[in-house]
């Protein structure tokens, strides 16, 4: 009571400066988004903003997808443009490759990208070659997504990437998000796109929360298919590809987001590689002809072979099928200590 008074007896000057000394301003905390919800967020503005567009697939609808990225889309839009199909790809991967044929939009969902090998011919044979075929008359607006690539503990079967499978062939677009701010910005421009876009997703990250920008959180967002983002810069190189890997060391290195695996953003890669003289590629697939493999073969056959100090280094999954033990899965799969030891390698430290 006494400190009261006393700050009443004194000007109002003094009091109210008293007062201000109080308190500590901060900025506002950024907005953290999943990457689940930034997917489910891009997919409900397509579907707001172009009655064409309609998702299909394996328990999208009224169970929300199997891993929730479709939640509460059935109930807002209905039966007519968030379809549950039966357990048959090659038919309702068909059924949106007519549908992208005869004018609409569809965004077709597999429920892991293993199962879309039932329907590889409609991918391939009638999505990404009708363009082509046709003379430039027929496009095939049509997103094929899912997860893609290594999970936990569900062994051979469900654990493959396909970066390499679909990078391989001309007509369609490949593109593999990491973060929230990648996983809107490309499904929103896959699905604006005109061709077959596939979009490799990482059921690892689904639930992962990273800052939003406030740019990202616009309706009118999107991201260039075909760019790659330098998520870091540094006096040496490395390409970041696989989207679940993440490193933390002291060495100085330009992380490199692909974010697009076809068509490759070369451009940004030699840049780097000019400036840096060193290049690691880290990727969740297999060796043998993946994509590593294609970016050291373009760094080679390119300008910026000349300024490499040292051997390229590619970081891959082990060359044999995902064993199902944890102990083996974990050493399957890239881990930090594999890409250091790489740096370190082409480093000569």
């Amino acid at each position: 009571m006494a400190a009261v008074s006393g700050l009443v007896r004194r000007p109002l000057r003094e009091v109210s400066g008293l007062l201000k000394r109080r308190f500590h301003w901060t900025a506002p905390a950024a907005l953290q988004v999943t990457v689940r919800d930034a997917i489910n967020q891009g997919m409900d503005e397509e579907l707001e903003r172009d009655e064409k567009v309609f998702l299909l697939g394996e328990e999208v609808a009224q169970y929300d997808g199997a891993y929730k990225v479709s939640r509460g889309l059935w109930k807002k839009y209905g039966d007519k443009r968030i379809i549950d199909t039966p357990i048959s790809e090659m038919g309702f991967a068909g059924i949106a490759v007519g549908a992208a044929m005869a004018g609409l939009r569809p965004i077709c969902e597999f429920m892991t990208f293993n199962f879309s090998m039932q329907a590889i011919d409609q991918v391939i044979n009638s999505a990404a070659k009708t363009y082509y075929m046709s003379g430039g008359l027929q496009p095939v607006p049509i997103v094929f997504r899912g997860p893609n690539g290594a999970s936990a503990g569900v062994a051979a079967q469900h654990s493959q990437c396909f970066a390499a499978w679909y990078g391989h062939c001309p007509g369609l677009k490949v593109v593999s998000p990491w973060n929230s701010e990648d996983a809107k910005g490309l499904i929103k421009s896959a699905i604006r796109d005109n061709n077959p876009v596939v979009v490799l997703e990482n059921e690892l990250m689904y639930g992962v929360p990273f800052e939003f920008p406030p740019e990202a959180q616009s309706k009118d967002f999107l991201i260039p298919i075909g760019k790659a983002k330098i998520e870091r810069q540094g006096k040496k190189t490395k390409i970041y590809r696989h989207p679940s890997i993440l490193v933390k060391f002291n060495l100085e290195v330009t992380v490199i987001n692909m974010r697009t695996i076809r068509p490759m953003d070369m451009e940004t890669i030699e840049a780097s590689v000019m400036k840096t003289n060193h290049l690691v590629t880290v990727e969740g697939g297999w060796p043998q002809f993946g994509v590593g493999a294609e970016i050291c073969a373009r760094i080679m056959e390119g300008p910026a072979f000349n300024f490499l100090d040292a051997p390229a280094v590619r970081v891959t999954g082990a060359d044999v099928p995902m064993p199902y033990a944890k102990i083996l899965e974990d050493n399957s799969i890239p881990q930090v200590k594999d890409i250091i030891f790489a740096i370190k390698k082409t480093l000569n430290i």
